[in-house]
């Protein structure tokens, strides 16, 4: 096995081939930051087949990079910018930085096996996130136009438009409108601007919500089966997580998705207050969960709502309480999801060990709504509730 280490910069990327049984250096060449360097750097590479890459910092300044060579079945690992000084600092150098020194530095600690952490191709999850952080785009830019379109008819009709304005009742509106002088001909024309951007982005909103819900069902995901939850809401559930696994139990995921409640405890009392941190988008999509759930008259999660208000909790701490098993089982969902993936389609990773209770018929069993620390033993009396 040669260790091939990379240090990336803006224009130029270093490279060095290391012998990790020698830990010797082999050859080092430097290319410019450009598509034909990386096939020159690739063809350089062939000369060892049996190889891997250490880049480090390779979701900053490697980025790039790194994906270029996971895309073409290249095995690539990163290596942290403080692994690459701690091996530096133990060089033969004395600890003198050069570009050299830190690409064999990178491939000497991804030898190590300590410091070095495995990449993985883009997926279905990257391309979600991509088409999620569009669609937050699209929709921004549409309450903009909306509003400047507001504004504009305020000026042009008596008591304004209605609430609800859509291009259609808008369009219908500047039909009826007969202008006088400059000014009102000006506004009806910028109006008439803004229901064509309206339009124009509606349909893209329309192409975003189909791509999604098309990578939603290829990576066969089972969270729109969960009440409340959407092709669209799927997709920024899927894309703002990644890869399910990485979380060892359901209470981490709650922790990174801010829904596990924070304990305070002074003297003899203790209490819970509400989580500013983790992930604010994903925080969203389960909020927008909770409310749907708590809607639908009848269902396991409106049922759940209730038996909290009746318990005596306010209606935003039993909401909070929804949000908490709902992330339980999101979080099971996935991960079993991620699991029949592995044994039955392309792109699985066989053999990954995920110590979760996925595979439970229910699944909100061992969840709990305070924030926990390890897994949490199972409560029957909520055995039968799934959000």
């Amino acid at each position: 096995m040669m260790l091939i280490g990379v240090d990336p910069h803006k224009t130029t990327h270093t490279v060095t081939a290391v012998e990790p049984d020698r830990d010797r250096e082999v050859n080092s060449i430097r290319i410019d930051a450009t598509l034909a360097d990386y096939r020159r750097m690739l063809a350089w590479a062939a000369q060892w087949p049996d190889r891997r890459w250490a880049i480090e910092n390779a979701e900053g300044l490697g980025r790039h990079l790194a994906s270029w060579l996971l895309a073409r079945g290249e095995p690539v690992v990163d290596v942290s910018s403080a692994a690459t000084a701690r091996v530096r600092q133990l060089s033969r150098g004395g600890g003198h930085k050069n570009d050299r020194v830190d690409a064999a530095a990178a491939a000497c600690v991804a030898a190590l096996q300590g410091d070095a952490r495995a990449l993985e191709p883009e997926g279905a999850a990257d391309a979600l996130a991509l088409l999620d952080e569009r669609r937050t785009n699209l929709a921004q830019a549409r309450v903009r136009a909306v509003n400047q379109l507001h504004a504009l008819l305020r000026a042009l009709l008596a008591g304004g438009a209605p609430r609800d304005l859509s291009a259609a009742k808008a369009a219908a509106l500047l039909r009826s409108i007969r202008p006088a002088g400059h000014a009102e001909r000006i506004r009806k024309d910028l109006a008439g601007d803004l229901v064509t951007e309206i339009r124009s982005l509606d349909t893209k909103l329309k192409a975003n919500a189909k791509a999604m819900a098309d990578l939603v069902t290829e990576a066969a995901s089972t969270l729109p089966s969960t009440p409340g939850i959407g092709p669209v809401t799927a997709a920024r559930i899927i894309g703002r997580t990644g890869k399910s696994s990485r979380f060892p139990t359901a209470a981490a995921f709650a922790s990174y998705a801010g829904v596990a409640p924070i304990e305070i405890a002074s003297a003899d009392r203790a209490r819970h207050r509400l989580s500013r941190s983790g992930d604010r988008q994903l925080n969203s999509a389960l909020h927008t969960v909770a409310i749907t759930q708590i809607r639908m008259s009848g269902s396991l999660g409106n049922i759940y709502y209730k038996n909290k208000i009746a318990e005596g909790k306010t209606p935003r701490e039993a909401q909070r309480c929804l949000k908490r098993r709902l992330a339980d089982h999101i979080w099971r969902t996935m991960v079993r999801d991620e699991r029949h993936r592995s044994r039955t389609g392309p792109g699985g990773h066989s053999g990954a060990t995920l110590t979760s209770s996925a595979a439970d018929p229910t699944p909100t069993i061992g969840s709990s709504d305070k924030s926990l620390p390890r897994p949490a033993a199972t409560d029957p009396t909520t055995r039968t509730m799934t959000p």
